[in-house]
């Protein structure tokens, strides 16, 4: 066997990872995945459609084909299967609003000072990072997320079991988009929802709720998870995306207050990004702790032992774990005896 020689590659591909971000960023800017779906596919009718220069159009083109997002033949350029589902305006699932959170100012200042946050063992930018009270980047997630969320809200729908003619209480924490909630309304009609945030938050969720016709079944509790009374009891309540912004004991201090807001018989369903028990597969999974060190205080993306020593301490006396492809999350149904 040939000894493989060391390379610089990985190095410079990663020093210069940052391109790929504003190539793609500026791609959605000029609204060029959507011209090439109108079947504008050459530099020139690009560049006119885009109220771009032409040597810009095909220099961006072909960065957008060297990464993956486009396919070149000839002179001309074509959507991957990819794009054309995710980064064309007129698709449902289109991804092009969440730029709106990810590269938020608020964010890339989290990464900038990794450094910091690494020796600190938290967020460098102020003792909370994203979960201070009533962060306003909670409202601009909130409207960018639907689109990559409908799946995963699709999918842990199906987790629920029971009879959907029967009713269901439902209490959705941390609600944001409020999208769980409501896919949960749609699937089972006689379902009543009540979606828990900061009050600018639940407005995006109000909205959604209306615009999917469940506003009638979906009522709000406006507040902090750990400050206001849940109310209850609920049959079911979803922690989505919630629990991995803060450090476990204070994970078991929100599923302590699950527990209490379930009725006998009812079931904590979570979505979370869940590793392996090496913390580092799956890669898309296992690397949101990164993101965790970066932005949060606390938080970090935990096992399952991890979790179910956490629901398994407050009462939960079952906890199921199942992972949601393809998306790169995986879900936790706890039953309360």
């Amino acid at each position: 066997m040939t000894a493989q020689h060391p390379s610089p590659a990985l190095f410079f591909d990663t020093i210069n990872a940052f391109q790929r971000t504003e190539v793609l960023r500026t791609a959605i800017e000029l609204d060029l995945f959507t011209q090439l779906a109108s079947g504008k596919n050459t530099v020139t009718a690009l560049a006119e459609a885009c109220q771009a220069s032409p040597r810009g159009i095909r220099i961006l083109a072909d960065s957008l084909t060297i990464i993956g997002f486009l396919n070149k033949v000839g002179d001309q350029y074509e959507l991957t299967a990819d794009s054309a589902v995710f980064l064309t305006r007129k698709s449902p699932a289109y991804l092009g609003g969440i730029l709106d959170f990810l590269l938020t100012p608020e964010i890339q200042e989290c990464f900038s000072q990794l450094t910091t946050a690494v020796r600190r063992g938290g967020t460098a930018v102020s003792d909370e990072g994203t979960v201070s009270y009533d962060n306003p980047v909670w409202v601009a997630f909130a409207r960018a997320m639907v689109p990559m969320m409908q799946m995963p809200a699709q999918l842990l729908a199906n987790l629920l079991g029971g009879d959907p003619q029967q009713p269901l209480r439902v209490l959705d924490v941390a609600a944001g988009h409020g999208l769980f909630g409501i896919t949960v309304a749609q699937r089972y009609p006689h379902a009543k929802i009540t979606a828990l945030d900061w009050p600018n938050v639940l407005a995006v969720a109000t909205e959604n709720a209306q615009r999917h016709g469940v506003a009638d079944r979906h009522s709000l509790r406006a507040g902090s998870a750990f400050d206001i009374d849940w109310g209850g009891q609920y049959d079911v309540v979803l922690l989505t995306n919630f629990l991995h912004h803060f450090d476990l004991p204070t994970c078991q201090q929100l599923a302590a207050k699950t527990f209490a807001a379930l009725a006998p018989g009812g079931r904590a369903v979570t979505l979370e990004f869940i590793p392996a028990a090496d913390r580092i597969t799956p890669a898309p999974t296992a690397g949101f702790a990164l993101t965790m060190l970066a932005t949060t205080g606390h938080g970090d993306a935990y096992t399952f032992a991890e979790y179910e020593s956490v629901f398994r301490n407050v009462g939960f006396t079952r906890n199921e774990f199942h992972p949601l492809p393809p998306t790169n999350q995986q879900a936790i149904v706890s039953y309360k005896p």
